[in-house]
């Protein structure tokens, strides 16, 4: 579920604006992080697992998009990839992906997909996964997957369809 934390070296808020302060707390004073976590019930360690505004939502199913990234980036030729939601008519989101080789190396989708299909869900594996040059990124390096998001969001012909809260932050 989604991290939440308390204690003295909380912040209070955020400066002159109480609705955002109001939307990442919750009403016993816990923050909302934003981070999905998960307890090692042996050790009672917590480990970051994602972000919950990444979470793509398909077919009522929940998707991890760095779940999706691990195993892309581990097939051969795969240097980087995003995972993201796109609008779809049917799913409400389609999971989709964007690879960028590694120098020299040739991907094609449906072997990429043949892969994904050996080692997750079906629900998981991406409908479409298209190769790139390389990701959109952020002043400080950090992949964009909402820009991912909106510059396929007629992939599927769901063009006219909002995304979701979920899949449009990053």
């Amino acid at each position: 579920g989604e991290l939440q934390v308390r204690g003295p070296s909380v912040f209070a808020g955020y400066w002159n604006a109480p609705e955002r302060t109001a939307a990442a707390f919750a009403a016993d004073g816990w923050f909302r992080t934003g981070d999905l976590a998960r307890r090692d019930p042996a050790s009672g360690h917590y480990a970051i697992v994602g972000r919950l505004r990444a979470l793509i939502v398909t077919g009522g199913f929940k998707v991890q998009p760095e779940e999706v990234e691990r195993h892309l980036e581990a097939l051969p030729g795969v240097a980087e990839s995003a995972v993201f939601g796109v609008p779809h008519p049917e799913w409400g989101e389609a999971v989709t992906a964007a690879v960028v080789p590694q120098a020299g190396a040739r991907l094609e989708e449906a072997a990429l997909r043949g892969a994904l299909r050996e080692r997750l869900a079906p629900y998981k594996v991406p409908k479409r996964i298209l190769v790139v040059e390389a990701l959109p990124r952020n002043a400080m390096g950090k992949v964009q997957r909402r820009r991912l998001a909106e510059r396929h969001r007629a992939l599927y012909g769901g063009e006219g369809a909002p995304l979701s809260r979920r899949s449009t932050r990053s």
